[in-house]
């Protein structure tokens, strides 16, 4: 039996569009620990589309940077040997689109922790799908700290 995923392990009523748990109409990312990072096995459905039967590449981007996000956040954690992950936010992702990604295919995302530097983490993400490498990435997430609009969201 698979553990819960992070997302809904330490931020069960977050409502973020991309990994919120709470959110009704949003993707509900599922990301669980792999060595160095974490790992997503997602379907994305017909409204996801740009054209037919391929995902639009807004949808590729929210999957990699919450993904990213959480791969920060939980490496944090570890990091600083805490029992919750902080808050992290996204300072700057990028997304390199490879080939069209197939909506009839389940996506396996990856992320690899690059760099820790105090509360910064630099990530890199690779999407796949049928095998092949559809979108890679890159990402520096900030751990917040109070006072901050994102401080606490997840709880």
């Amino acid at each position: 039996m698979q553990e819960i995923g992070v997302q809904r392990k330490y931020a069960p009523n977050s409502i973020c569009f991309g990994c919120g748990p709470a959110n009704s109409h949003g993707l509900k990312i599922d990301s669980h620990r792999i060595e160095n990072g974490l790992v997503l096995h997602y379907r994305c459905q017909e409204h996801h589309q740009a054209f037919p039967g391929m995902i639009n590449g807004g949808i590729i981007g929210t999957l990699l940077d919450c993904h990213g996000n959480w791969t920060a956040a939980i490496a944090l954690m570890d990091e600083w040997g805490d029992d919750e992950p902080p808050c992290t936010v996204t300072a700057s992702y990028e997304v390199k689109l490879r080939r069209p990604t197939p909506t009839d295919s389940e996506l396996v995302i990856t992320s690899q922790v690059t760099a820790i530097d105090e509360r910064k983490v630099n990530v890199e993400m690779l999407l796949e799908a049928n095998g092949k490498v559809c979108a890679t990435g890159t990402g520096m997430f900030v751990a917040v700290e109070q006072g901050h609009p994102a401080y606490h969201r997840w709880s």
